[in-house]
């Protein structure tokens, strides 16, 4: 069974002063292990490793 992805996300937990917004993986992955991120012109690639760790690479 496939995730449903057109789901909105959930907002982020609300930003402490001097803290930067914490978003939980989850909300990234939405139960993939891989998810390709935009930013400006390049794409980045993030992903689970087999040991729970979490990778980004370009």
């Amino acid at each position: 069974m496939q995730p449903n992805t057109n789901q909105p996300m959930p907002p982020a937990a609300p930003a402490v002063a001097g803290l930067p917004p914490r978003i939980d993986s989850n909300q990234l992955l939405r139960g993939h292990r891989t998810v390709e991120i935009e930013h400006g012109e390049q794409r980045y690639t993030l992903r689970v490793t087999k040991d729970n760790k979490l990778i980004l690479t370009k």
